[in-house]
């Protein structure tokens, strides 16, 4: 069982620095400012192989009026009574004040082990501060320095010597608590509200705007359920935000609806729904939150009935992505109507956990395209195929559609809120993917499709029956690309390479070559005879013979 821790001291002594530093993580708002922290704040943490569950508390003042002040110390004085060991922090470099000789007395008075740590000794110049804090009664002090990390070691050991005996250790729950985050803008009544819901003045309440700075968790179990409800920070407008303390409790608020699971939106009953309002519910279903509205100080309104009507309307028409969210109307001060807070958050949470059988959404598909089919887009329709849910917490779903690009968003909106209507999940924030199978010939560049002919690889034609052009790889091998084989074929003639002169055959050759050893070939007028279909001349009368006697 972890040791319960009480982080005590007088303000600005380093405190919250330590419960970061023992937490592992910057949990609480550090800052130079005295009087930061004002509630008391949880977390665990380790240091060595001790767990621990830590307390950081206001800074200690000596009041005991009615100012804020006075309540402070009360949230301190109640840490310590239900802490196993009070780890007393003062500033080595002032020494020991007054304050904390006081404050040394009230912890003699609750019989708790308590540790001394003076804190801020990285310097020579603390050694005194370290020396006077022996004169406290309370034991030997540890000298460390929560910022830098110093004498956590000598921590460590004298944490140990006052360690509880672990005889009888709690058995852990089985379920684990519902994490529901308190928001809302300052002045609005969630303090009041955690402090009505847990039966305990656990928070510091009152009039001033802005007590709360840390976002503070509380452990509460109700109907058996196990709740951590966590109060934050009011949160203004961004332009409204100034102080560097006020931009931290905003970044501490929104964190803590991030790792919240529900989220009430407290809003003052009197103006609800201003932008800071719908601002921060549509940051909660960005987040993908469950959100419940909670209309604090009911009791303020005359006309309650046609309120509640009138602002159910409005919520539905002002976040159109969250209609259906539940609206409960109630008075923490008078604890009027507090009793429909937590079946509403519960049926939130239950919805928001939702699981849908994947047969079951796929009828339910097939019925919302018959209902509304898909819009056609440049002439050729979307169709969707198959439905699946991925998870939960939201729930989030994914649809496989041909032309899944191609899906307007309108048509998206309607399958949410039929989504919605259908399966009983009003308000829940819901998560849509819509995806398409590739598909490998769509655009002939895939593996197995068919290549357009401008791709087709082009190869010189064939010379001769023996002499053909490589193909494939061994035309790469070759030397010889596509593209350049192409350039060559589509050259002009005037840029290839001229053809050998051959002397022109004689006539001779259509009759036939002279056979080898039949003598040279004929010229002239013997060549001439020999054509076919030529006929030699008549011969020529011979001269009159000079006997004719003429």
């Amino acid at each position: 069982m972890p040791m319960r821790l009480a982080i005590v001291g007088r303000p600005n002594v380093g405190k919250s620095t330590l419960f970061n530093r023992l937490a592992g993580r910057k949990l609480a708002i550090v800052d130079d400012q005295p009087g930061v922290t004002r509630d008391r704040r949880y977390g665990t943490g380790r240091i060595g192989d001790l767990d621990l569950e830590l307390i950081d508390t206001a800074g200690f003042e000596d009041v005991t009026d009615d100012s804020l002040e006075s309540r402070m110390r009360q949230q301190t004085e109640l840490a310590i009574a239900e802490a196993d060991v009070a780890l007393f922090v003062i500033d080595a470099r002032d020494g020991v004040t007054p304050m904390d000789e006081v404050f040394a007395e009230i912890l003699r008075k609750h019989d708790k082990p308590v540790i001394v740590a003076a804190n801020k000794a990285e310097s020579k110049a603390s050694d005194v501060g370290v020396m006077e804090a022996f004169g406290l009664g309370l034991g030997e002090p540890v000298a460390i320095s929560a910022e830098h990390g110093e004498g956590m070691a000598d921590l460590f050991q004298a944490l140990l010597a006052v360690q509880p005996d672990d005889d009888e250790e709690a058995a852990e729950e089985a379920d684990k608590p519902i994490r529901i985050a308190i928001v809302g803008r300052p002045n609005a009544g969630k303090s009041t509200l955690v402090n009505k819901l847990i039966g305990e003045d656990r928070l510091l309440t009152g009039p001033e705007a802005g007590i709360t700075r840390d976002a503070i968790s509380v452990d509460w179990t109700w109907d058996g359920q196990a709740i951590r409800l966590v109060d934050t920070a009011g949160l203004r407008r961004k332009a409204k935000v100034q102080e560097n303390l006020e931009k931290l409790s905003t970044h501490d608020s929104i964190r803590a609806i991030t790792f919240a699971e529900i989220v009430i939106l407290v809003m003052d009953a009197t103006h609800p729904f201003e932008i800071q309002d719908l601002q921060i519910a549509d940051l909660v279903e960005r987040e993908g939150r469950g959100l419940v509205f909670c209309l604090a100080k009911w009791d303020l309104v005359a006309d309650q009935g046609a309120t509640l009507k009138y602002l159910i309307e409005e919520a539905g028409r002002l976040l159109p992505q969250l209609r259906g969210s539940p609206v409960i109307a109630l008075s923490a001060e008078t604890g009027r109507h507090l009793d429909r807070l937590m079946p509403a958050v519960i049926k939130v949470h239950k919805d928001w956990s939702t699981k849908v059988k994947t047969r079951d959404l796929n009828d339910w598909l097939h019925m919302a395209i018959e209902r509304h089919p898909p819009p056609a887009v440049g002439g050729r329709r979307v169709r969707p195929k198959y439905m699946a849910q991925t998870k939960a917490r939201p729930p989030t779903f994914v649809l496989f559609a041909s032309r899944a690009d191609q899906l307007p968003d309108h048509y998206r909106r309607y399958l949410i809120n039929s989504l919605r209507e259908s399966f009983d999940m009003p308000g829940v924030p819901m998560r849509l993917t819509v995806k398409s199978n590739k598909n490998p010939y769509a655009e002939g560049e895939d593996k197995g499709g068919p290549k357009p002919r401008s791709q087709a690889p082009v190869f010189a034609p064939k010379i001769g029956k023996k002499a053909a052009a490589p193909k494939g790889v061994a035309a790469t091998r070759a030397g010889i690309t596509a593209a350049a084989m192409a350039a060559e074929l589509d050259a002009p003639a005037a840029k290839a390479k001229p053809k050998p002169k051959v002397k022109p055959k004689t006539k001779l050759a259509s009759v036939g070559k002279p056979k080898i050893g039949a003598g040279p070939t004929p010229k002239g007028r013997k060549a001439k005879l020999m054509r076919p279909g030529v006929k030699p001349k008549r011969a020529s009368r011979p001269p009159p013979s000079r006997k004719s006697g003429r």
